[in-house]
């Protein structure tokens, strides 16, 4: 079998069996076919754990970044260990395949200060009854003020939400479904939005349904859309040329563990799998808490 096929039926396999959010299959089948042309669609069982270094190789040179390494590296032993488990090689190449560290680079976050101003200009410039500014709106404070990831967002359904409670359900990383809570403004938010707004945006659309959030023409609100809304705003509070919806999932984190919360409490409310991955925003709370220090503290 060629890697081209095998890696395929890998991907199919990713998604049918294994449930991984299709960002994850994307990059996996994106590093598989990146393979496959380096070793010319060689067959599977002609490439070894040589010719896995000389494609990480020729991505170290061509200056891939290590985090892309290191996924191109968890790519390939997931891909080749599954065909060893599969029965189409007898061994596994890439079992010695070394996963390059990973730099650990602290997430940009906006302030609180910073936030509370651009939430409240967005809340303001909706004041017109625009349905795109209302919508705008509530989706900047409801990524705030939940911390969920841009693609739960434009996956929720209207019956997704209690207000009463201020709470929403999510599905996210691996079909998992967990209920995510939001603030009062953030509910102030939505309410308006669902009252004001998303009946004269559906009424664009060709046909009616359940989606919470939708376009200017009526359809269903993708994550393309959120990014440039979230990177108009942010971008120049942050001072990032390139920031989308995540920087406001890690300033939510930020100012959750800035504010007294359990780093447990964190965990269960971003969705992370390990808690190793929540603690980063425990080094960007002791980052801003020294800033402050060096430049209070007559003796810093």
């Amino acid at each position: 079998m060629r890697v081209s096929d095998a890696a395929a039926a890998f991907t199919a396999h990713l998604t049918q069996v294994r449930r991984l959010s299709p960002a994850t299959v994307r990059a996996y089948r994106s590093d598989l076919a990146d393979l496959a042309a380096a070793t010319a669609d060689a067959d599977l069982a002609a490439v070894d754990l040589e010719a896995l270094r000389d494609w990480l190789w020729r991505a170290t040179q061509r200056g891939d970044a290590r985090s892309t390494l290191a996924r191109r590296t968890a790519a390939v032993r997931s891909f080749f260990a599954w065909a060893a488990e599969s029965g189409l090689l007898p061994v596994d190449p890439a079992l010695r395949l070394v996963t390059p560290k990973r730099g650990r680079t602290l997430p940009a976050v906006a302030s609180a200060d910073a936030m509370r101003v651009l939430l409240d200009e967005a809340r303001d410039a909706a004041l017109d009854g625009d349905p795109v500014r209302l919508r705008d709106s509530a989706i900047l404070e409801l990524l705030y003020g939940s911390g969920m990831r841009v693609s739960e967002l434009c996956g929720l359904a209207v019956d997704d939400l209690d207000l009463d409670r201020g709470t929403a359900r999510v599905i996210g990383k691996g079909d998992k479904e967990r209920v995510v809570p939001f603030g009062a403004p953030a509910c102030d938010a939505v309410a308006s939005y669902l009252r004001r707004a998303r009946p004269a945006l559906v009424a664009r659309a060709d046909r009616p349904g359940p989606a919470l959030f939708r376009g200017a023409r009526g359809g269903v609100l993708g994550p393309r859309a959120v990014y440039e809304l979230v990177a108009r705003v942010l971008a120049p509070v942050i001072g990032a040329e390139t920031v989308g919806p995540h920087a406001l999932r890690h300033s939510a984190a930020t100012h959750l563990l800035d504010g007294g919360a359990d780093l447990r409490a964190v965990q269960e409310i971003l969705g992370h799998a390990s808690l190793g991955t929540t603690q980063i925003y425990t080094h960007v709370s002791a980052e801003r808490l020294a800033a402050s220090y060096r430049l209070a503290h007559p003796r810093a």
